[in-house]
């Protein structure tokens, strides 16, 4: 009889572990099962259920539920109103990402170098966090207030009182207002993510630089900056997904106003649908602003991708 070859052994294990893997298939399913249920009833349904509801002129209220085709996207797209709530989503996107990302890359560096009270500085700049938008919100309308706000009291203070303008009540300063509060409250959960990164990156490279005469600025544009292109790529995704969706800190700060001044599209969405029963318009609206997250995040990931660094 002769011995079993080194190929006809390696051919049995995987037939083993194959059907190893087939026995375990059912109690895979069944553990899955319960989350694939939920996940089909509260996601994958409504989802199917919006895109219908985009082609319809439904009030939100009434059992009328009239089919009218590609007339919420035809309106969308003639609309000086969305046009207009495009454009303030698209420079509050631009101005979020690049100013919460800077302000999160230097508290990152500024807890990893600082040698006394580094857990007590990465608290105080993770709290705003915590906090929800809507107290976020309610607590910078009070900061800011043109009568009784902190920062105008201060101005006046200092002698500076004819600076002090009504921030937001002033379409010149409304929209600056709820971008640097945005940012007061994002930066330090990007700032986590940065930290985790920097304290990956090996320090023989920054002691090697410094050997070679490399000064502080060198070792981060040529060492450091290109090693945290991984820890960017996430934390610029979900700032630029964070800040297309931003609702809570306009609804409680300016209601979209003064007029029309920072209205973008997750808010008009809101507006339209429940303020002026127009679930359709506004669902189909709400099916263009997905698209257009799709799409910029597919362009964003791929290339910040190519910019990544192996060590």
């Amino acid at each position: 009889m002769r011995a079993p070859t080194a190929s006809t052994g390696g051919r049995i294990a995987t037939a083993t572990a194959h059907l190893k893997k087939k026995k375990q298939y059912p109690f895979a399913i069944i553990f899955i099962l319960p989350s694939l249920i939920l996940y089909t009833l509260f996601v994958i349904v409504p989802t199917l259920g919006s895109v219908y509801l985009s082609f319809t002129s439904w009030n939100g209220i009434s059992e009328d539920i009239r089919f009218i085709g590609f007339a919420n996207f035809v309106e969308i797209w003639n609309s000086p109103r969305v046009h207009n709530a495009l454009k303030n989503t698209l420079i509050m996107t631009i101005s979020l990402v690049i100013l919460e990302n800077i302000a999160a890359i230097a508290m990152a560096l500024m807890v990893d170098r600082i040698r006394w009270f580094k857990n007590l500085f990465r608290s105080i700049f993770y709290f705003p966090t915590l906090l929800s938008g809507i107290v976020m919100g309610f607590v910078w309308a009070m900061i800011l207030n043109y009568n009784f706000g902190v920062v105008n009291k201060i101005l006046d203070t200092v002698g500076l009182g004819s600076w002090a303008v009504d921030w937001l009540g002033d379409p010149q300063y409304a929209m600056l207002s709820i971008i640097l509060s945005t940012v007061w409250k994002g930066a330090g959960y990007y700032m986590i993510i940065y930290l985790a990164g920097l304290q990956g990156i090996p320090a023989d490279l920054s002691e090697a630089a410094s050997i070679d005469g490399a000064n502080g600025w060198q070792q981060f544009r040529y060492i450091t900056f290109p090693l945290l292109a991984g820890s960017m790529t996430v934390c610029m995704v979900l700032s630029m997904i964070s800040a297309l969706k931003i609702f809570d800190q306009i609804a409680v700060m300016t209601d979209g106003g003064p007029g029309f001044a920072t209205e973008t599209l997750t808010y008009i969405i809101y507006k339209v649908g429940f303020g002026e029963l127009r679930q359709g318009f506004g669902t189909a609206l709400a099916m263009v602003l997905f698209v257009i997250i799709l799409i910029i995040t597919v362009i964003q990931v791929k290339i910040l991708r190519k910019r990544e660094v192996q060590y």
